[in-house]
């Protein structure tokens, strides 16, 4: 049906109405941004409030310690280097590709991950044991929950099946060993991959506390707070979580933080909280955004309270969301289920899902078509399945953060694809791109877009400038950058030489000067009227103004710098003599015109003596004398003592006017 977001608003009210959850974060979502509504946060509060409670009762609905969160949500993009590929996208380039990004040596597949600590596991290697268990206990997208005695294994290396735990083991055995403790002890309390039996969870939390195992310690705590084959006891429940909250683990840290808040000490649970929440636990945030929008502990704020409820809300996103589904259809090839769910997700406000979204409609549109090569041809305003759709998603998507979501937004409209043509707002969305110093991209297209005078200013410096900004955000950028510079450094000379309106790339040279040199009031006067009213000069003049700027540069360098030259390096600093290096090309050029100039004075000169000795003949002639050998004027002028007559001198006037006889 055609798209009509006020009869989307209509429906799902109604469903929000009946207690429907995705409905309800999708007007949460709604009001929060101001979709088809007015934004109203204390809307969006009501809605997402609503959404973050049932999320906190289906996960405290779960065995003892809640239910364990997997996040199955990804970009599709990322696992292909990114929407602009491998090194160009922002997943995928800069300080994201030093953190194991798709084209990061530390990137490897999971099963690769998971083979190499199975070797290592089977060669005895207790780490790589831990670890593999770790993996297979936590689950993650792409691998099922697996509980296997992994930890069984470790923790027998420390204490054997009938004994006492082992002296001669070194201090690493024995952390390794009370950590797989904490966990086995754990799956006996929740009863994961095994019965339910408290009595052996808590044989195995009392292995691990006794060397300061942090999971050992919150869970005996927990079994203490809620009585799991113990007898209820608050007080020692907290003395179990505090040393495991003083470690830094966030669950124990939001325990602890509930206990003082029970108890009215709202600053030191708020602290816990606090704390809890950097560590991106869910209750933490969902303390937090209570606390806040009541006003408790801190100014009541209705926006920090809407983002909290929302980031609880999409942290449970298995109770809440479709991810699982479009992720299964998606790999299994059925890339239209994958859009819906996708689509019902982006509307619940899931950034990872628009993006997904937009990235699957853009991928749709052709790459080429014969209609390109025509010129004639009138260009069609949409090139995806959807192109209004995908835009759309783009930039909901970019709305939170997606830096590469933005710079798309850019390309959609400097191409008018699934909108009119508006160079302006491209420019707008590639700035704001650039602002974040992550995207080479958007750097390099602002570059472009300067250099040509597409939607803002034509201005062959800043062109520069944004061009050298993308190769410092990602060296990855070298090819197209120096290529690019290449190409402007020819424009910026022509339109130097030609004086042209557009700003040309400052000499570098000069610009170190007027750094590094105190000017006078008239000076400064002179370079502001110099800058407002570009005079043409003639060819002559610019050579002469030239040849002045030359001397005088020359000569306030080495009065003002080469004075002041000590041992720690060259005046103007080590970057000086790079940033030399990039006026060379016009250097060169003017270098070239000094030389064309001089050669046609001397050819000029040569004429001037050819004419005159072509004179001399034909007076010797007329007078009935035989003509004498004579020597070239320049000859004559430097034994006269000059290589040009003085004005008092007859050959004056015949070398002022060029070499012609008067």
């Amino acid at each position: 049906m055609e798209q009509d977001q006020s009869k989307a608003m209509l429906y799902y009210t109604f469903a929000a109405d009946g207690g429907d959850i995705r409905s309800e974060m999708a007007l949460g979502y709604r009001h929060h941004i101001g979709i088809s509504t007015p934004r109203n946060c204390e809307q969006a509060v009501h809605y997402y409030r609503k959404v973050a409670d049932k999320a906190i009762e289906y996960l405290r609905s779960g065995p003892p310690g809640n239910h364990a969160v997997v996040k199955d949500s990804y970009r599709i993009a990322d696992e292909e280097g990114g929407v602009y590929g491998e090194g160009a996208s922002v997943s995928s380039a800069g300080p994201n590709a030093k953190q194991g990004g798709p084209n990061s040596d530390a990137h490897a597949s999971f099963e690769d991950v998971i083979e190499y600590l199975d070797l290592m596991s089977r060669k005895g290697d207790l780490k790589a044991t831990f670890s593999l268990a770790k993996l297979y206990y936590e689950g993650s997208r792409g691998m099922r929950r697996d509980f296997k005695l992994y930890f069984m294994e470790v923790a027998r290396a420390y204490w054997p099946k009938k004994g006492k735990q082992k002296q001669d083991v070194s201090p690493g055995i024995e952390k390794l060993a009370s950590k797989a403790a904490g966990y086995l002890g754990r799956m006996f309390l929740r009863g994961e991959g095994m019965p339910q039996d408290f009595e052996k969870a808590q044989i195995w939390f009392k292995r691990g506390t006794s060397n300061g195992d942090s999971m050992s310690q919150y869970s005996m705590g927990l079994m203490y707070l809620n009585g799991y084959g113990v007898p209820k006891d608050t007080v020692k429940a907290a003395e179990y979580f505090s040393p495991a909250a003083d470690e830094g683990l966030a669950s124990a840290q939001v325990r602890l933080g509930a206990l003082f808040l029970d108890q009215g000490d709202i600053t030191t649970a708020m602290r816990y909280f606090d704390h809890a929440a950097r560590n991106n636990h869910i209750e933490a945030f969902y303390y937090l955004a209570d606390l806040i929008y009541q006003g408790i502990g801190r100014d009541s704020s209705c926006v920090m309270a809407a983002v909290y409820y929302k980031i609880v809300a999409e942290k449970a996103e298995v109770a809440v969301a479709s991810f699982k589904e479009a992720n299964d259809a998606y790999e299994n090839g059925d890339f239209e289920t994958a859009l819906i769910d996708y689509m019902l997700a982006a509307e619940q406000g899931f950034e990872n899902a628009q993006a997904n979204v937009a990235y699957l409609l853009d991928k749709s549109k052709p790459r080429f078509s014969l209609s390109d090569l025509l010129p004639f041809a009138q260009r069609k305003a949409s090139l995806v399945a959807d192109a209004g759709l995908a835009l759309l998603y783009w930039t909901r998507s970019a709305k939170q953060s997606n830096v590469d979501s933005l710079v798309k937004m850019g390309d959609y409209y400097l191409g008018g694809i699934g909108t009119s043509l508006d160079q302006e707002k491209a420019a707008a969305c590639y700035q704001a791109a650039a602002e974040t110093l992550q995207s080479a991209q958007a750097m390099w297209n602002l570059g472009w877009m300067h250099e040509n005078g597409i939607g803002i200013e034509q201005d062959f410096h800043l062109a520069k400038r944004f061009y050298d900004q993308a190769l410092e955000t990602n060296n990855e950028a070298y090819l197209p950058v120096k290529l690019s510079l290449l190409k402007l450094r020819a424009r910026s000379a022509w339109n130097s030489f030609t004086r042209g309106r557009v700003n040309s790339i400052r000499d570098e040279r000069g610009t170190f000067i007027l750094q590094n040199l105190t000017l006078t009031t008239f000076e400064v006067q002179s370079l502001t009227c110099f800058a407002e009213e570009r005079r043409r000069f003639s060819f002559a003049e610019w050579i002469h103004a030239f040849i002045e700027a030359d001397l005088a540069m020359h000569e306030n360098f080495e009065h003002d710098e080469w004075d002041s030259l000590t041992s720690e390096g060259m005046p103007g600093g080590e970057d000086f003599y790079d940033d030399f290096d990039d006026g060379i090309i016009e250097s060169l050029v003017i270098v070239a015109l000094a030389a064309a100039l001089a050669m046609l004075l001397v050819y000029r000169r040569r004429r001037a003596d050819e004419r005159r000795q072509q004179q001399q003949v034909q007076a010797n002639g007329v007078g009935g004398q035989q003509p004498q050998p004579t020597q070239p004027a320049a000859q004559q002028a430097q034994q006269q003592g000059g290589l040009f007559p003085n004005p008092g001198d007859p050959e004056f006037p015949g070398w002022a006017v060029g070499g012609v006889g008067h």
